[in-house]
């Protein structure tokens, strides 16, 4: 069954997670993702799973990996300073492979900034984080549609590949109203398929371990080198993202979340007084859709990155050009918003 309701970015969100099979929701106040924490507290309770606010951001993390050992589906959600405590058990999570998504509705920073949308979290979300040699799946949604669509779909990934996923949104889309239709089925039968790892007490078979502290000789660079081997099937595999009017572009607009959504207007300006641009929208941004990028750096007359930072998938972005064509930048921080009229200038300037 299909409903079609008007529902806040972070309440989709949380409604995502219970359609995906979360079993057990683990979460901390922090603006501007209050809403989904308070969301939670009810629904959960209405489908008789598991929500904790936990003392700490550091506890919600750590309830996360207890869960998951145990094979629960299991989830917790943050803003920015807030997810920074959670690295440490985030990098604990990949090297014992357990599965968890992680919500990170993004807010100004650096230190306690403000409670603004940003994008300054990035490189935070695609370099680990944490400690250790390791890659995220990371899903960037762009609507309250896709909050609900990404979030649900980011258990079955984690579960696919026994990693953590990360859900990357920003204040702005936490907090906007749209329509969102809800497919309702018993997410249960998403995974059903007996985990042969967790640690649910032996029962007559062998007994089983989960750890990340690998001190033999050798032994840790082995674990590494098959985890690297996981996240080549993920880059491989997992790369999404969606293309625009790049048939015929001079110039291609790259952004993702609330700054897509900026650069498919200024795009329509443009096109509007004859200016030929397209959009590269990176719905994960790990893996990077840097193909896309470099299937088209021959033909275009350069690439236009906008970010609601100072800079960070630019980056990307320009080691995916290889030097073969220019790449500039246009980001506002700390909660700024970059402005259409102003994109489409630095597209006219870029041309002339």
């Amino acid at each position: 069954m299909e409903d079609r309701i008007l529902m806040q970015g972070n309440h989709a969100v949380g409604e995502g997670g219970i359609q995906g099979g979360c079993q057990a929701y683990f979460g901390y106040p922090i603006t501007p993702q209050n809403e989904l924490t308070q969301y939670m507290a009810k629904r959960m309770v209405e489908e008789g799973r598991v929500f904790i606010q936990a003392e700490s951001e550091i506890a919600a993390i750590n309830m996360v990996f207890g869960a998951s050992l145990v094979g629960a589906r299991a989830m917790t959600t943050s803003s920015s300073p807030g997810i920074s405590l959670k690295q440490e058990g985030i990098s604990y999570m990949v090297g014992c492979e357990l599965p968890g998504v992680i919500v990170n509705i993004q807010r100004g920073g650096p230190g306690l900034g403000n409670i603004a949308g940003a994008q300054s979290d990035y490189f935070q979300a695609t370099r680990g984080g944490g400690h250790g040699d390791y890659y995220l799946i990371v899903l960037a949604p762009a609507s309250v549609q896709e909050m609900y669509d990404l979030t649900r779909e980011a258990f079955d990934l984690a579960d696919k590949y026994r990693n953590p996923v990360i859900v990357l949104a920003d204040g702005i889309l936490g907090q906007m109203l749209e329509p969102v239709k809800i497919v309702k089925k018993n997410p249960m039968s998403n995974f059903s398929a007996k985990k042969d790892w967790i640690l649910d007490g032996c029962k007559g078979r062998k007994p089983r371990m989960v750890r990340s502290l690998l001190m033999g000789e050798g032994a840790l660079e082995e674990h590494n080198l098959k985890l690297g081997k996981k996240y080549e099937r993920m880059r491989k595999s997992e790369v999404r993202v969606e293309t625009d009017n790049l048939e015929d572009a001079e110039v291609a607009l790259v952004g993702y979340g609330t700054s897509a959504r900026i650069c498919k207007e200024a795009m329509e300006i443009a096109r509007q007084k004859g200016i030929k641009v397209g959009l590269v929208r990176p719905i994960t941004l790990w893996p990077f859709p840097e193909k896309v990028i470099a299937e088209n750096v021959d033909r275009l007359k350069a690439f236009l990155v906008i970010e609601m930072s100072l800079g960070q998938m630019v980056e990307d972005v320009r080691l995916a050009t290889n030097g073969k064509c220019p790449v500039y930048f246009y980001g506002r921080a700390g909660g700024g918003i970059p402005e259409v009229d102003v994109i489409v200038e630095r597209i006219e300037k870029i041309l002339k």
